[in-house]
């Protein structure tokens, strides 16, 4: 394998993952950002759950909104559910771990709240679970998915699709849309 081949081919197809992305998710965008700024206009919190990359990205984005992204400014409510072990755990030995998200969100979530799923593939057991319990729960379904979309077009109000097979430019793509969700977000409210 010739590095510098490798280097310029992985450049390439990022940047044709993106090109795609720009030219088909900017209103599903929009719609996302104006849930999210409603709920948390409302009083609500963002509840972002996932499982390995994805798990680490929810963990990211609800940082970015609690602690700050750009500026600073008055803290917004999110959690990520994958970082408390003992509830995952619990939830997973007690229940079994297609259930660890969806009895977090029957707990923390409530109505106008917005749950967000992240799921390259959009089949993960586990929160196709916790966005169906926080649909009967009455809070606003997002998904951030790949591929086809997989099962989340069905029960998420609204998808992030990347157009792309691959799960690393998936991932990079859910971490970019991820943090422009989140600035659009801080610069949306007053909260400075």
């Amino acid at each position: 394998m010739d590095p510098l081949e490798y280097f310029e081919t992985e450049l390439e197809d990022h940047a044709t993952v993106l090109a795609n992305t720009r030219s088909s998710l900017a209103a599903p965008f929009q719609a996302m950002l104006s849930d999210w700024k409603k709920s948390v206009e409302n009083g609500g919190k963002i509840l972002f759950f996932g499982n390995g990359g994805s798990a680490a990205d929810a963990q990211h984005l609800s940082a970015e909104l609690v602690v700050r992204f750009i500026d600073d400014r008055q803290p917004i409510a999110a959690i990520a559910l994958n970082t408390d072990t003992s509830a995952l755990t619990a939830g997973a030995n007690d229940l079994g771990y297609d259930q660890v998200f969806a009895r977090q969100i029957e707990a923390l979530g409530r109505p106008g709240d917005v749950a967000v799923g992240l799921s390259t593939s959009g089949t993960s057991p586990n929160i196709v679970a916790a966005l169906k319990m926080a649909r009967s729960k009455g809070l606003v379904t997002h998904a951030f998915t790949g591929r086809d979309g997989g099962v989340m077009p069905d029960i998420a109000d609204n998808c992030l699709i990347v157009p792309a097979q691959s799960t690393r430019r998936i991932q990079e793509m859910h971490i970019t849309l991820g943090h422009m969700l989140c600035g659009a977000l801080e610069r949306s409210l007053s909260l400075v």
